[in-house]
């Protein structure tokens, strides 16, 4: 009974949230969407050459770059160290997303093969520990739960840190790629 009061009071939580930040998602889909921006980056040079670009400023040429037409998700991956860049090349948000991943990819590599094992050990976790409650190995959980608990607050602190950092940095390292490439200038007159 304890468990459906916990989901239930969760789902009340999230919609009171959603509610109180105004979260609409068609809104946000939308201004992601402007197809007069999204015009304007055909003046653009390729995602790779733009990645390359960024990740030479910061003398930083080892890590792998690819690009995925078929995914919709850019991201760096510590462990191959590789950035995928997705099918945004239509998108005038894209060197601000490619300067993101360039910006994980020269974060503390501490902290990011913490991030990689530390996450990957928190879900074997939740994952080990749902399968023995539901299967009824553990009888009472609570102890459980509450590690689980100070794993998933270890987990946002260090996750926020570094996806804050990359959101925060990428717009300014987005505007310097325009400005000393002159791409904006160059397309506007």
């Amino acid at each position: 009974m304890e468990y459906i009061i916990v989901i239930v009071v969760s789902i009340l939580f999230s919609i009171v949230l959603a509610i109180i930040f105004g979260m609409n998602i068609k809104k946000i889909k939308q201004i992601g969407e402007n197809k007069k921006l999204d015009n304007l980056t055909n003046a653009f040079p390729e995602n790779i050459d733009i990645c390359k670009s960024i990740l030479k400023k910061f003398n930083n040429t080892k890590v792998k770059i690819k690009e995925e037409k078929e995914s919709k998700t850019s991201l760096y991956i510590i462990l191959t160290d590789t950035i995928t860049i997705a099918n945004i090349r239509d998108s005038y948000t894209r060197i601000q997303t490619i300067a993101h991943e360039c910006i994980h990819a020269c974060q503390n590599k501490k902290m990011l093969w913490f991030n990689f094992i530390y996450t990957n050990i928190y879900m074997l976790y939740f994952i080990i520990i749902s399968i023995l409650t539901i299967i009824g190995i553990i009888k009472e959980p609570e102890v459980f739960l509450n590690i689980l608990i100070i794993m998933a607050m270890i987990h946002y602190c260090i996750r926020s840190f570094l996806e804050t950092d990359a959101m925060i940095k990428a717009r300014y390292v987005a505007y310097d790629y325009l400005s000393e490439n002159k791409i904006a200038t160059r397309r506007a007159n």
